[in-house]
Formats: structure tokens, C-alpha cells, sequence
């Protein structure tokens, strides 16, 4: 009897105990897993100090609780819910207050305008469990510049919940269509932040412009112009809005196998911002090539009697990824950056395209189709595994990463009556928080730029 009154009391301290340790774990949002809870955030208004800021503070906060909802990570918490009523950065919250209402995580803000005009943003994200700060920070920036502190300020939560970098503070080239008034398909470049705010266009109407892709500077866009009636790359620089033709000024080495009347493809950046990989036409069909962006020299790497296209550095800028007709069906493959060691890493039914090697290196996005249906999927660098779907639908195309690798955009067309419509969709790694752009119309071809210095 003693023993077995013994054992009740141990199984019961043990029953009481697992709970009370892991409320003591430190707040963190696991994203390793597939679907998961949103963490549960509370996000009161930013205090103002001056009336000149009352309706900065709003705006900041909104763009905070956006940018944390739109990952689908954070499910901010009703306003309305709301019992204490936060009046200064700086006063220790009431927890119980906000763990009441299911706030695991509460994060205030303060705005005030320095001497110089400037904005000057103080926050900090408290755990309401543990009554603890997590993190703090001071932001000060031109008023014009106000989105970017919120987004900032977003990002810094992002990676103290994740342990990842986040990926708000960017912006997104992509091709926004229409139709003239004789119904002529119109394709141009425009720009806007990650959530949709502050668009604008890069090129008029006056000529078709496909497939931007950033480099890792943030600074300039490779992209496919019919500016001259065929497919050339473009390099457009996005300070000055100068554009120049890859090989308007001729090359070394290969250049002289180019076919005059062929076409360069689309063109990524190596990590390092130096190369571009880029697919041309000469005179026995699509090849990679590499060029160097300081000596303007061409580089043959592959030399196949199939097209090679849509090259991809690995994040160490070591190795290239591509899609290929080669095994006679379009697959992927990889191989080194000099164009040694070629390896065949998809073999599955359909048509493999549009590779993409994600910022972590662990992965390669790409789009298949396969029985008349579209497919986003991922597969591993080495190609071990299975690969991942992500999405499937009537038309996928174009994905692009996030900086952190966590997040694909991808162009998806839907049916409709009179035509295929196009818009950006975005996904996360576990295929879920499937989202529409706010593009404003039809759009394609989404390049995500690095996080803004």
C-alpha cells in the first residue's frame, strides 16, 4: 500500500512538473515542423509623442502586424481583446493582462521625431510567460522611409522567434501584364516592396521585358528585353536606370560561336555578383555559358547537341544547376561552376524546368508538368530523396526564394473566360500559408531581392 502510494505520488509530481518546465522554455516559433500554430502576439498601437507622428505610429504598427500575419507564423491578436492600455515604451507591461487574452508574445512600440526631422522608433518584444524582454531596439530614419523601420522592426521579431533571418525588409521586380486596346499582350518590368506598397515601372510599353533576376547587391536586374526584335539579356541598373545589352560590346573566347541572329536567355548573378550563367543560342543550339562582368569575356560550358537552359548557381557559386532535353525529356542537372562533373538529379515522369538553388543550398525549386498538370516541388541539391510538391494547379511557373529560403513566390495562371489569367502566389516550405501578391493586375516572373542593407 505504501509503495503503490508512493508510485501515485511520483506519476503525479511528474504529471505536474512537465507542464510547469515548459512553460519556463524560452518563447520560440519552431519552424522546422510542417504546419504549425501560429504563435499568438499581441501588437497595441505604437505610442506617439507628438502630434506630428500620431498617424506614423499607426502606420508602422499596421505594417509590423502585416508583414508577421502575412508569414503565417504570428496570429496577432484582436484589438479589441486588449485590457491594459500601453502608454509608454518603457513601462513594465501588466502580463497578466495580456497572458489572459492568449498573448504569449507582446511587443510595444515608441515614435518621436528627433531635432533634424527624422523618425526615431523604440520597441521591444516581451514574453508574457516568462515577464521577460526578448529583444529591443532603436530605429532612426528619414520620414519617407517609414515602411522600411516597420519592416525592419518586423524581421528583427521574425529572427529572435525563428533563429532565421527574416525577409520583409525587401522588394520584388516582376513582369506586370495587360492588353492594349487591340488586345496585343503587354509585358513590363515594375518594382515594388514585399507587401505590395510603393510600385512603380521599370520600362514602358514600347517592348516586351520577361524574367528579371536580382543581384546580390540589391543594385541591379538581369532581364530578358525584345527591345530589338529577338530575346537578349539586359543588365539594368536600378540607381541610375541605365540598361546595356550582355554582349553589345562583343567578348572574348566564345562569343564568336554566338549565333548573331540567336538568343541569350535568362541570366543569374554568382553569389559573389562578378559572373552571370547565362543560356545562348549558337550555331548547334542552347548552351550555358558564363560571363564575366569585369573583362566581358564568354565562357562555353556546355556543349551538347540538346538545349541547356536556365542555369542557377549554388549559394557558394561552386556548382550550377540547369534543366535539360539531353536524357530526351526536360530534367535537371547539375555541375560544377567551370562545367565539369555534370550529374543528372531529377527522374521522375514529365517535364522538369525553371530550377532555382535555394539561399540555404540545401534545395532546388523548380516547376514540372506532368499529365496536363503544373507542379511547384522542391528536391534535394544531390538529388537524394523525394521531391516534394509544394503546389499544383492549371499553370505554374517562375519560382523565385526568399532571402532566407524559407518562402516561394511562382507565377500561377488560372483559366477564365476570355484568357489565362496570371498573378504571384507565394508558399512556404511546408506548402502551406498560400498567399496572392497585391500586384494590382496581372503579373509573372517574380525575382526576390537580398534583405536591404
Amino acid at each position: 500500500m505504501i509503495r503503490t502510494f508512493q508510485t501515485l505520488i511520483l506519476a503525479l509530481a511528474s504529471f505536474l512538473t512537465v507542464p510547469f518546465a515548459a512553460a519556463q522554455e524560452p518563447l520560440r516559433v519552431d519552424i522546422t515542423q510542417g504546419h504549425l500554430d501560429p504563435l499568438p502576439i499581441a501588437l497595441p498601437e505604437f505610442v506617439s509623442t507628438g502630434e506630428d507622428v500620431d498617424e506614423m505610429a499607426v502606420e508602422i504598427t499596421r505594417v509590423v502586424t502585416n508583414d508577421l500575419a502575412s508569414s503565417g507564423l504570428f496570429a496577432p491578436t484582436d484589438p479589441a481583446a486588449y485590457i491594459e492600455v500601453i502608454e509608454s515604451v518603457n513601462q513594465l507591461p501588466r502580463f497578466e493582462d495580456w497572458r489572459v487574452i492568449q498573448s504569449s508574445a507582446l511587443l510595444v512600440g515608441e515614435v518621436s521625431r528627433v531635432e533634424d526631422g527624422r523618425l526615431r522608433v523604440i520597441y521591444r518584444l516581451w514574453d508574457t510567460r516568462l515577464q521577460e524582454q526578448m529583444i529591443g531596439g532603436q530605429l532612426t530614419v528619414a520620414e519617407q522611409n517609414w515602411r522600411r523601420i516597420g519592416h525592419k522592426i518586423a524581421d528583427a521579431v521574425y529572427q529572435r522567434m525563428t533563429g532565421e533571418a527574416g525577409y520583409f525588409d525587401t522588394r520584388i521586380v516582376y513582369v506586370a501584364e495587360g492588353r492594349s486596346a487591340n488586345g496585343q499582350t503587354l509585358r513590363q518590368l515594375a518594382i515594388m516592396d514585399q507587401d505590395g506598397a510603393n510600385p512603380y515601372y521599370l520600362t514602358d510599353r514600347s517592348y516586351m521585358a520577361l524574367l528579371p533576376n536580382y543581384s546580390p547587391s540589391a543594385q541591379e536586374i538581369t532581364y530578358v528585353s525584345f527591345l530589338d526584335g529577338q530575346a537578349t539579356t539586359y543588365i539594368y541598373d536600378l540607381d541610375t536606370g541605365r540598361q546595356e545589352a550582355l554582349f553589345a560590346s562583343g567578348g572574348t573566347g566564345s562569343a564568336s560561336q554566338i549565333d548573331p541572329d540567336g538568343q541569350s536567355l535568362s541570366a543569374r548573378f554568382s553569389p559573389d555578383g562578378e559572373r552571370l550563367a547565362v543560356s545562348v543560342e549558337t550555331r548547334t543550339g542552347h548552351d550555358i555559358h558564363l560571363f564575366d562582368l569585369r573583362t566581358r569575356a564568354l565562357e562555353r560550358l556546355t556543349r551538347h547537341p540538346a538545349d541547356d537552359v536556365e542555369p542557377s548557381f549554388s549559394p557558394d557559386g561552386e556548382r550550377i544547376v540547369f534543366s535539360s532535353g539531353r536524357s530526351g525529356g526536360s530534367q535537371l542537372y547539375i555541375m560544377n561552376a567551370d562545367g565539369t562533373d555534370t550529374q543528372r538529379i531529377t527522374f521522375g515522369e514529365g517535364r522538369y524546368t525553371t530550377p532555382v538553388w535555394s539561399p540555404r543550398g540545401d534545395l532546388i525549386a523548380f516547376t514540372k508538368q506532368s499529365g496536363g498538370t503544373f507542379s511547384l516541388g522542391v528536391v534535394r541539391a544531390d538529388g537524394s530523396g523525394i521531391e516534394r510538391i509544394l503546389f499544383e494547379g492549371y499553370y505554374v511557373d517562375t519560382p523565385a526564394w526568399s532571402p532566407n529560403g524559407r518562402v516561394l513566390l511562382f507565377t500561377r495562371g488560372e483559366p477564365r473566360a476570355d484568357a489565362t489569367r496570371y498573378e504571384i502566389w507565394s508558399v512556404d516550405l511546408a506548402g502551406f500559408n498560400l498567399r496572392r501578391l497585391a500586384t494590382g493586375g496581372m503579373a509573372s516572373d517574380p525575382a526576390w531581392s537580398p534583405l536591404i542593407d
